[in-house]
């Protein structure tokens, strides 16, 4: 094999990535503090920095929907289980042997089949599950007068517990993400394709050659 600096990553895509990475930490951030784990903004400004970057996560998703119906780079989510054994074989023993990747990844199949799995759920259950309870969250008044401004929602104690689920579920994903970066043939392989959208890639011998030949004629 023979590797081939490739461009994977898209610009707009290296922006999502990041600014999607910036605001959950940030939402993180403000959300344990409103939930009393700590104390650093104070209760009252935690809730508006939280609410702000509610917002910009949520037009930040709209934009990222947009731009992958429209380019086609959905498909790259969507879920397979084949090889998702050898996958699971790899990370769980095969990393720590130095045994070859099972999956080849290319610029039209960026994610493992496990990367895909997670990704998924990650996006159809996970986010729209805090987007969800978010806005709930936010859109509930209490009653004034006996009037409810808003959403007439008898207690938020369920709201609030999924949305703390579903926070954690993200924070757990993120803790494995960061770890997972570092799996790549260096520490800073993988970050460093994120950041300038280049990535060694390995391509098949006969067709190295077929590359050398046609730049050579």
């Amino acid at each position: 094999m023979i590797k081939k600096k490739v461009y994977v990553y898209k610009g707009f895509e290296r922006f999502w990535h990041w600014m999607q990475a910036l605001l959950i930490f940030f939402l993180a951030f403000t959300g344990f503090e409103i939930h009393g784990s700590y104390t650093f903004f104070g209760y009252r400004d935690a809730v508006r920095y939280h609410n702000i970057a509610a917002y910009m996560f949520i037009v930040l998703i709209a934009f990222a929907i947009f731009w992958h119906f429209t380019t086609g780079e959905w498909r790259q989510y969507y879920p397979s289980f084949k090889n998702i054994a050898a996958q699971l074989n790899y990370y769980i023993f095969g990393i720590f042997k130095n045994a070859p990747h099972p999956t080849k990844k290319t610029v039209l199949s960026k994610l493992n089949p496990l990367q895909k799995l997670t990704y998924f759920g990650l996006k159809v259950v996970i986010i729209p599950t805090l987007v969800i309870t978010g806005l709930l969250y936010m859109f509930y008044r209490y009653s004034n007068s006996g009037i409810i401004e808003s959403l007439d929602i008898s207690s938020l104690k369920l709201i609030a517990t999924i949305h703390v689920i579903a926070a954690f579920f993200m924070v757990s994903f993120v803790i494995t993400h960061i770890y997972l970066i570092t799996t790549g043939e260096k520490v800073t392989t993988n970050l460093k394709a994120m950041l300038t959208g280049y990535e060694e890639l390995e391509e098949p011998e006969d067709e190295a050659n077929i590359t050398l030949n046609t730049k050579l004629d």
